[in-house]
């Protein structure tokens, strides 16, 4: 949690990365397991259920990156990216609506460059200037 505090723009992009790689990979390694001789079996519950621990990380990294960030602009994209990739997540996991996986990646993709761009250029030093900003 002290890591997600002092440095959430690059827990929150590494975790929407890991999430990527979660969704693009969980095909390829369970098409290849899935019905050798004697070992028919279906994804571990432990590995589809995941996507709620990036979805938790995600959740309190832009919470922090939000109180330091000095864009008014990225506060609110960093929050609605956030809230879409729950949703299509959600979706994902219940079925609500047919939507295509691609939207998922583009979200998931776009909350790590929000991050990283956070990052780079709309830090703060210091709370008087986020004070300002705001």
């Amino acid at each position: 949690m002290r890591l997600i505090l002092q440095r959430p723009d690059i827990i929150g992009a590494i975790a929407s990365t890991l999430c990527i790689v979660h969704c693009v990979a969980t095909p390829f390694l369970f098409l290849a397991h899935a019905c050798l001789p004697g070992t028919c079996q279906s994804t571990p519950d432990w590995w589809k259920n995941i996507d709620y621990l990036f979805l938790i990380i995600s959740l309190f990294s832009i919470y922090h990156s939000t109180k330091t960030s000095g864009s008014k602009l990225l506060k609110p994209l960093l929050w609605l990216n956030w809230c879409l990739l729950f949703l299509f997540i959600m979706n994902e996991k219940l079925g609500l609506f047919s939507a295509s996986e691609t939207i998922m990646y583009i979200t998931a993709i776009s909350l790590a460059v929000l991050h990283l761009y956070n990052l780079k250029y709309c830090q703060c030093e210091n709370d008087k200037c986020c004070v300002q900003n705001k």
